[in-house]
């Protein structure tokens, strides 16, 4: 069973839990529970609403520190290492994003490189935050290991997000996905709606394949996207992030006891006010282009990235947020 609540109502009680935990800091409480329903009212659940009782007992146990701020670690031209000291993910995300905005606003590109921090929840909110501002929005986080490398069965490597964000009049076009077909999120979203994934999603505990979210998430193989090429494009962006932020690799951070914290992540931004005055024309041609495909049957149609999430940010923002009656019992009660 589901409800709906209305944004402001939940974040006022994001910011009372939150406070109730530590997070003493009356910006960082306010950022960070904006985030996390900024998140809910753009239908992704699993990395707002769904997570946040994940979030408060990271802090219970002392992995996410949300007095702390990120620090300035080395800089040179438009590259800057920092420190996330592990602050509340989700707001050093943010902090760095807008860095490396500063830096494409200065040099044409910028490019931050972040250590010891933690879960940033949904990463298409930095490539959207760049595209706020004119730029091209690129960035990525390593996880803890949770999916198998190609042709192995334990799990080694992490489903390692990828953003990719256009800046676009009337609404910006992302890519935000994870290395593995579906993310632990999306699994547990779907499971607790009582569905089955739309596809093949990973692998049982007996070695089927298989679209049973509960299932995947026992088993813990899930299927990377395109195989092979899934894990090996994980693996490689697990190597740059750990070579520039001089942080913590997928293999590292599986040897903290199990839970996944002090991360390494990218934020790259490329100032696309500059590079042309067609932007518009440009991106409209291949709009038009790609919706003119035929489509697969007469109830389906050709999508543009970030097209559904538009149409349910509307709907949510009217209605309230969905919200699975048993999360929301474990987080007033948090």
């Amino acid at each position: 069973m589901s409800l709906r609540v209305k944004p402001e109502e939940m974040k006022a009680v994001f910011l009372e839990k939150l406070k109730a935990h530590g997070a003493t800091d009356e910006a960082v409480a306010e950022e960070c529970a904006e985030i996390m329903v900024e998140n809910s009212v753009n239908g992704v659940y699993s990395h707002g609403v769904n997570r946040f009782p994940r979030m408060i007992s990271y802090m219970d146990k002392g992995y996410i520190h949300p007095e702390q701020r990120p620090t300035l670690v080395q800089s040179f031209g438009a590259f800057e290492k920092w420190d996330g000291n592990l602050g509340m993910g989700n707001t050093n995300a943010r902090i760095c994003m807008d860095r490396a905005i500063e830096l494409a606003k200065a040099n044409g590109i910028g490019c931050v490189a972040l250590k010891n921090t933690n879960h940033w929840m949904r990463g298409g909110q930095y490539g959207l935050q760049a595209a706020d501002a004119g730029c091209i929005g690129i960035c990525w986080s390593n996880t803890q290991p949770n999916m198998p490398a190609w042709g192995g069965v334990d799990c080694r490597i992490g489903n390692n997000p990828f953003i990719l964000c256009v800046p676009k009049e009337g609404g910006h076009l992302m890519m935000d996905g994870a290395m593995s077909q579906f993310s632990y999120g999306k699994l547990e979203t779907t499971r607790l709606a009582g569905k089955k994934l739309p596809v093949i999603g990973g692998y049982d505990t007996n070695g089927n394949l298989t679209d049973d979210p509960g299932e995947i998430e026992k088993s813990q193989r899930l299927i990377p996207i395109g195989y092979w090429k899934g894990s090996g494009m994980s693996i490689l962006l697990d190597m740059i992030v750990t070579i520039l932020s001089d942080g913590n690799s997928v293999c590292e951070v599986g040897k903290l006891g199990g839970d996944e914290y002090a991360l390494s992540q990218i934020f790259i931004a490329i100032d696309a006010d500059r590079t042309t005055d067609r932007r518009e024309v440009l991106l409209n041609a291949i709009i038009e282009d790609v919706k003119s495909s035929i489509p697969v049957s007469e109830k389906s149609s050709p999508r543009i990235p970030n097209e559904r999430s538009n149409r349910v940010r509307e709907e949510n923002l009217e209605q309230g947020i969905p919200v699975d009656e048993r999360v929301w019992e474990t987080i007033l009660a948090l």
